[in-house]
């Protein structure tokens, strides 16, 4: 264990946000925290960090351990360039490297006991030096800047003069290049790109400290963690595995709270009536036995009633009218800004049902692409033609449609004056303001609140082409799930951009990528994506190019037996090459005997696992606790044997 929290408390005012939090971490592991916004996310890591003082509970990191923390809004105005900000991390390396050249210098003039002793310092420094990367201590500072999506000719940029983004990102590739024992990360993908999100994945995947992280990007989470500290009701639960593994046990366990508790609240209901009865009878035996049931019940232990869901948006999109079959229809679309072209020449159709996600790099044209299609900027060329009965809808990330000087009420009654109070009131109430809420400026509102405010507009405009940017900006987990959920169940057609892989890969059935001034398209979400980034040669059939242009079927390399393998080998002459043989036939038995006995296990673990399902789904076991621990503890287990099996499997048929 490398740090713990022992019952943290915290409360401002009357206004309970942690209550009771405990959690561990052990040294090399990865944990996030998530709940909903509000929920004390980042209250508990600046308790962590002793920026806050818990009301009680204590947080212990073990000694000599160093901790490092990334805040959601940096401030840092530094006058160094880029480049100097994070080479400053290394100054006691420089110091090192500084100090062995001025010993090397001196030892060309010194002799005898002298030398002996600017040698056994120099030799102790460069040990040091190499501990600490020293030969190449350089490059990493400019890996990381890379990685964290700098351009070499912007390393020379001082900090004042950054975006707020920017100096997130500084303050980001400081503390990796830090590398403390323990990182606690809030929000560290808000300000990066796809490229350099998934480089920060991989980067923490193999840190060696332990990572503490606070995120919305679940695509993320499913990457780099391995426990979940969850915040709910202002308590916290703590779930071993990534975020998908999370939210399936969660929701298990909440359909077992609710339905052990509604068995018991009949049970219960169903003893008070036969009690009742028992009492009007109004015989001697009849009372005592209503009074013996009524001890059953006093001795009960009563469940409590699970917490309902944190109410969320409610966004029903429903386009007023069927467009053509054709939405869109871009050719030769180009743009420049001061002589330089954005992209060029690019084309692009949309086909009413599709939902398109636009991706590509931090500044290489997306909201732009966006903007001319919606008429709000100008292109230098372009032919855009929209198909019959198309009616835009369009969520602008910088809220740009929104008037700073209205009210959330006037905002959308001057827009939709044919709507009443009531029904405005009731709009409005879906997205989560009501009362005096209602009367609110634009301009007092936080960035989920204005994109709530814009989401409302889009959904009463009833359109049938929604056309989003960044539509998942300041929303919650929760929030985002309500979004990707009226997406899917929308009937009409979307083009999108975001960098939430988790959404794209829920919501996506084609990708546009945006590279290098060029559009790519790839059918598919997020992952099929990736899958054809990774593996060009894939074609729809599943097979492989072959080294001949042919291609071949997978089964062709994956599903040959040990004897078909043997007459692959070919004739061979000589001694040392029928011992070769023979040595690679045995490990190919050997490798298909394997094979076999994992499929037969998995096929064992499912049979078990669909046992154990149908136990779960009993009424007499669903209020038993007891059981259901046990049970749950065994379907755990299984799931855990299940995917080791798998993954044996998958690398003894590659």
């Amino acid at each position: 264990m490398i740090l713990a929290c022992h019952h943290i408390s915290k409360s401002f005012g009357t206004d309970v946000i942690l209550n009771d939090i405990s959690f561990h971490i052990e040294e090399h592991e990865k944990a996030a925290i998530v709940g909903i916004n509000g929920a004390g996310k980042s209250t508990l890591l600046k308790i962590i960090m002793e920026e806050i003082s818990p009301d009680s509970g204590d947080v212990t990191l073990s000694k000599g351990k160093t901790i490092g923390y990334l805040a959601q809004h940096h401030s840092r105005d530094s006058h160094r360039t880029i480049y100097e900000e994070l080479l400053d991390v290394k100054k006691d390396v420089i110091a090192i490297e500084e100090r062995m050249a001025e010993i090397e210098l001196s030892m060309k003039y010194a002799t005898d006991d002298a030398l002996d002793s600017l040698l056994k310092t120099y030799a102790r420094l460069r040990q040091s030096f190499e501990d600490q990367n020293g030969y190449a201590y350089r490059s990493e500072v400019v890996g990381v800047l890379k990685g964290l999506g700098f351009e070499e000719e912007e390393f020379n940029k001082e900090v004042h003069l950054l975006s707020g983004g920017q100096k997130t990102r500084v303050a980001l590739g400081r503390l990796l290049l830090a590398k403390p024992d323990v990182l606690l990360l809030d929000e560290p993908t808000n300000h990066l790109d796809m490229n350099s999100t998934a480089w920060l994945e991989t980067f923490l995947m193999n840190y060696k400290g332990s990572v503490i992280i606070v995120a919305h990007d679940r695509y993320f989470l499913d990457k780099v963690v391995t426990k979940i500290i969850e915040i709910d009701h202002h308590e916290g639960h703590i779930f071993k595995g990534n975020y998908t593994d999370y939210a399936t046990k969660k929701a298990m366990l909440r359909d077992i709270q609710r339905k052990a508790w509604l068995n018991q609240q009949a049970e219960i209901a169903h003893q008070e009536e036969v009690i009742r009865k028992l009492r009007s009878f109004n015989r001697e035996k009849s009372i005592k036995r209503a009074e013996s049931r009524e001890k059953m019940l006093d001795k009960m232990e009563i469940l409590d009633k699970p917490f309902e869901e944190a109410a969320g948006m409610r966004i029903l999109l429903k386009p007023d009218t069927v467009s053509g079959n054709d939405v869109l229809f871009v050719e030769h679309l180009s743009k420049s800004f001061d002589g330089e072209y954005l992209f060029q020449d690019i084309s692009m159709d949309i086909r009413r049902g599709e939902r398109v996600a636009l991706i590509g790099d931090n500044g290489a044209g997306k909201t732009t692409i966006l903007k001319i299609i919606n008429g709000l900027l100008p292109a230098d060329t372009c032919e855009l033609r929209l198909g019959a009965k198309v009616h835009i809808g369009y969520y602008d990330q910088e809220h740009q449609v929104l008037h700073d000087e209205k009210t959330i009420f006037e905002e959308i009654s001057d827009d939709y004056p044919s709507l009443n109070n009531t029904r405005i009131r009731n709009v409005l109430a879906a997205f989560l303001f009501t009362g005096d809420d209602v009367f609110k400026q634009i301009k007092t509102l936080s960035g989920g609140e204005r994109g709530r405010v814009s989401m409302a507009k889009l959904m009463l405009s009833h359109a049938n082409f929604l056309i989003l940017d960044e539509p998942t900006n300041h929303l919650d987990i929760q929030s985002r799930e309500i979004l990707e959920e009226a997406l899917q169940n929308y009937e009409g057609t979307v083009l999108y951009v975001s960098h939430d892989r988790y959404f794209i890969n829920q919501t996506a059935t084609r990708i546009l990528d945006l590279t290098g001034g060029g559009l790519n398209s790839y059918t598919g979400n997020y992952d099929d994506y990736i899958e054809k980034k990774e593996h060009p040669s894939i074609d729809s059939s599943g097979g492989f190019k072959t080294d001949g242009g042919s291609l071949a079927p997978l089964s062709d390399f994956t599903g040959s037996s040990a004897e078909e393998v043997s007459t692959n080998f070919g004739q061979t002459s000589g001694k040392d090459d029928y011992l070769r043989q023979k040595e690679e036939l045995a490990k190919e038995r050997k490798r298909q005997n394997q094979i076999k006995r994992i499929e037969n296990r998995i096929a064992e673990i499912e049979t078990r696992i669909n046992e154990l399902d149908e136990l779960l789904n009993r009424e007499n076991i669903a209020t038993d606790v007891e059981q259901l621990m046990t049970i749950n503890e065994a379907h755990e287990t299984l799931d855990t044997e299940l995917l080791e099996l798998m993954e044996q499997w998958e690398t003894l048929v590659d």
